[in-house]
């Protein structure tokens, strides 16, 4: 389905790109073309968009793409920034050059191989409703005729039986052969449609980020568009450069092939190796001089296809190296030019100072256009670079300024008045004569609280004023849980408490997260029953349980009874909330609902 659905799609999309393409650089000149590059340019983009959501119904994954936002306000010289946008050319080049001949391939790979084995199969029975003699017999006619059954029916049964061998040889293979080539394409379409976000990206989501909407991720792959250009570029010159250089210059084809072949390869191979690519091409170049020489054609030292190859090579250099690189490549060339002139052809044909004079100017230019197109991308980069600093530096800045305003209004409000309950239940003793034992120790109680409070107040504050990290401290586990039970006892609740045992071995190696959760929890749960329902009395209990995969999970259960109906407490409804996120932040569950006797339960279970 996938190999097959992608010609019809492909077929389409080549038809009315390349139709569009052609008639708004045609009409160009009478600023027509100008109103239908943006349309065409947004419907690559369309196809481009199925070609993604085809890989990713494939099952493969696609990093997304990003666009510069459009605005229906910014009017028709706005709408014209999207010719200036490098993803939506590439969107057209994909569609138009690259999808049709590879779902084409795809297409007559998936058929032919189907239709072989199918046919072979089958074929002791079609076979003799053809017309003359089956080419298998034929050809171990020609070859090996001491092979060939003399009776007919015995040459039949041959031809049949490997014609038989052959069909489920290609059945057998098809499942693999089908992958291959889907895989093979998935991985194209990622590699040219998918985005190459930014390393730091994950650390930092802003520098995905610039001013206007924009993505400053590359919305491509700088990488595998160069491969793919290269490898497309030296495919295209050595199928034309072969059989010209063959016929036209009457070279034999073996000595055509190796110098055009190892001419071309020169355009991958400066991709990675670029001395190496620079000076086979000039090797390769100066060798077909040599063999082209005695046509006595005026179009040489440097025929057609091997002036446009070596300024391939030449625009590879100039795109991914330092100008050095590709100007000694083409001071090489001009070197080489006269070199042959003047030593290996005293009489020159005509044409041939010209063609030299052409070969100079042309891949000067070729050269000076990639040198400057990559200074230019270089700067480019540089400015966003710049523009994508300045953005985050004045968007942290205006936060800084917003979580110093949130820590004034803290400090001023929340911190003076928990100041003043500390100030005031430490000296309720002095202020109040008659307050008996068991007050004074409630007064204690919730001095104490109210500076521990205060003291988590100060470190939220210095948190929110700076953007240093925040200090560490240590985080309550399991072994807290104790200790905030008969804290909370303190406040008159009836408490009834089954933990665990901390020595268990099941406790040992407990994650820091899942102790944390579990503490807050059941401190969470507490705290809704002595606020919603004071006066009752409260279960919590804490169990080793076994899950589906006999892995160990902590069962937590906390229940209280119907309280006395209070007027409403001003929660703000996030403790059951805070309470789910936690769970599920270590892949546990929580549940919260009242209870058959009118109470209400908190349960969560969190794996170990």
């Amino acid at each position: 389905m996938y190999l097959l659905a992608g010609l019809p799609i492909a077929i389409f999309s080549f038809s009315l790109l390349l139709s569009l393409t052609v008639v708004s650089f045609a009409t160009l000149v009478v600023w027509l073309g100008f109103l239908l590059l943006p349309l065409t340019l947004l419907i690559a983009s369309a196809f481009a968009a199925l070609s993604r959501k085809r890989v990713v119904a494939w099952g493969a994954t696609l990093e997304p793409v990003s666009y510069r936002s459009r605005s229906l306000r910014i009017g028709l010289f706005g709408k014209l920034r999207i010719i200036a946008e490098p993803r939506r050319w590439l969107d057209l080049l994909f569609e138009t050059l690259i999808a049709f001949p590879l779902r084409l391939m795809n297409f007559v790979l998936t058929v032919t191989w189907t239709a072989v084995g199918l046919g072979g199969v089958t074929y002791f029975f079609w076979s003799v409703f053809l017309p003359g003699e089956p080419t298998f017999l034929q050809i171990l006619q020609s070859t090996v005729p001491e092979l060939l059954p003399h009776s007919i029916t015995g040459q039949y049964v041959l031809d049949a039986a490997v014609a038989f061998v052959l069909g489920v040889l290609f059945l057998v293979t098809l499942s693999p052969v089908l992958q291959g080539l889907a895989a093979f394409d998935v991985l194209l379409t990622r590699a040219l449609l998918g985005s190459r976000t930014r390393p730091d990206a994950d650390h930092d989501p802003e520098l995905n980020e610039l001013p206007g909407g924009a993505s400053s991720s590359a919305s491509f792959s700088a990488t595998a568009w160069s491969w793919t250009g290269a490898v497309f570029a030296a495919v295209v010159l050595l199928a034309v450069g072969w059989p010209i250089t063959a016929a036209v210059y009457a070279v034999s084809a073996p000595v055509a092939m190796v110098w055009v072949v190892l001419h071309c390869a020169a355009i991958v191979v400066t991709l990675r190796w670029a001395w190496l690519g620079l000076t086979l091409s000039v090797l390769a170049s100066g060798a077909l001089m040599l063999v082209t020489a005695a046509a006595d054609i005026p179009v040489w030292p440097w025929p057609v296809t091997v002036l446009l190859t070596q300024c391939a090579v030449l625009i590879v250099a100039g795109m991914i190296r330092p100008w050095y690189y590709a100007v000694s490549a083409w001071s090489a060339g001009v070197v080489l030019t006269l070199t042959v002139l003047f030593t290996v052809s005293p009489e020159l044909p005509a044409g041939a100072l010209s063609n030299s004079i052409v070969f100079a100017a042309v891949s000067g230019v070729a050269v000076a256009a990639a040198t400057l197109s990559r200074m230019w991308i270089r700067h480019t980069g540089r400015l966003e670079a710049a523009e994508r600093t300045s953005a985050i530096q004045d968007r942290r800045s205006k936060e800084l300024a917003e979580r110093n305003r949130i820590a004034r209004e803290l400090h001023d409000v929340v911190a003076h008045s928990m100041s003043v309950i500390s100030v005031q239940a430490a000296t309720a003793q002095y202020r109040n004569a008659g307050i008996d034992a068991a007050s004074q120790r409630e007064f204690n109680e919730i001095a104490s609280l109210s500076r521990q409070a205060l003291a988590e107040m100060r470190m939220l504050l210095s948190i929110l004023r700076n953007e240093d990290a925040p200090p560490t401290v240590p985080t309550p586990g399991l072994e807290d849980i104790d200790a905030l039970i008969e804290a909370t006892r303190l406040s008159g609740t009836a408490i009834h408490y089954r933990g665990l045992a901390t020595d268990d071995d099941a406790l040992a190696n407990i994650p820091p997260a899942t102790a944390l959760a579990a503490y807050r929890t059941v401190q969470e749960a507490l705290s809704n029953a002595l606020r919603h329902a004071p006066g009752t009395e409260v279960d919590v209990e804490l169990r080793l349980v076994s899950g589906a995969d006999q892995t160990p999970w902590i069962r937590i259960t906390v229940t209280n009874g119907p309280g006395t109906p209070q007027l409403p407490s001003g929660g703000s409804g996030l403790g059951l909330a805070g309470i789910r996120e936690r769970t599920t932040a270590v892949g546990g569950t929580s549940t919260a609902g009242p209870t058959p006797e009118g109470g209400f339960a908190v349960q969560a279970s969190l794996p170990l």
